[in-house]
């Protein structure tokens, strides 16, 4: 495919980061990171979801746009692919699932109108891996505001990513299973990701492929 913008998404866990940082390092691609540490909501949130879920996800709303505007704007001549481990619809996966129906209706028509706007990616990945996994890698990476962590909360945004991918009409989605292999420290598993994604034709939609 030929592949210019390509984003990998995942639930909390599910190694996005590290796939996007060794893909881009392969590739001298431009790497965008979301930018959540300094978010002072999070931690807040993690301890009392009811009361800091608004605030949280518009933050996060504007965070988002704002970064992913400014990188694709920014998208230089040295590099000719941009690799994200996230993407702007990830704001109203999250929120459909934290926020109250009131707040989720008027985040949802800020969404939208500012949505309408963003570039789409030429694929999209998401990366699925069981809940027991994704508890095992965020205690391993030891972040101290993720330990509380609910599985049933989870197991929620994995329904909402599933939910949300089933609608995407406008450019392919790549659904790849790893919850038989370990791209992060296997080199021979990592190659098999890198070849789903690179050398392969998708169509709009959803694709599945089990590694």
């Amino acid at each position: 495919m030929d592949i210019r913008f390509l984003v990998i998404e995942g639930n909390i866990g599910s190694g996005k980061t590290s796939l996007a940082t060794k893909i881009s390092q392969e590739y001298n691609a431009k790497l965008v990171l979301e930018q959540f540490a300094d978010n002072p909501f999070l931690p807040k949130f993690y301890r009392d979801q009811e009361r800091y879920s608004f605030p949280l996800e518009l933050s996060f709303l504007a965070d988002r746009y704002n970064q992913i505007k400014k990188e694709l704007l920014s998208f230089d001549l040295f590099h000719s692919l941009l690799v994200s481990d996230y993407y702007f619809s990830k704001s109203a996966i999250f929120a459909r699932n934290t926020l109250k129906q009131d707040e989720y209706n008027l985040f949802s028509r800020i969404f939208s109108i500012i949505f309408e706007s963003m570039p789409k990616p030429d694929l999209y990945v998401y990366l699925h891996l069981n809940v027991e996994s994704l508890l095992k890698n965020i205690e391993i990476r030891g972040r101290e505001y993720e330990q509380e962590i609910d599985p049933q909360y989870l197991e929620k945004i994995r329904q909402g990513y599933i939910a949300y991918l089933k609608q995407i009409t406008e450019f392919p989605v790549l659904i790849l299973d790893t919850n038989n292999i370990d791209f992060v420290h296997n080199p021979s598993h990592y190659e098999k990701v890198k070849d789903a994604i690179f050398n392969s034709k998708y169509k709009l939609g959803i694709n599945h492929v089990v590694l």
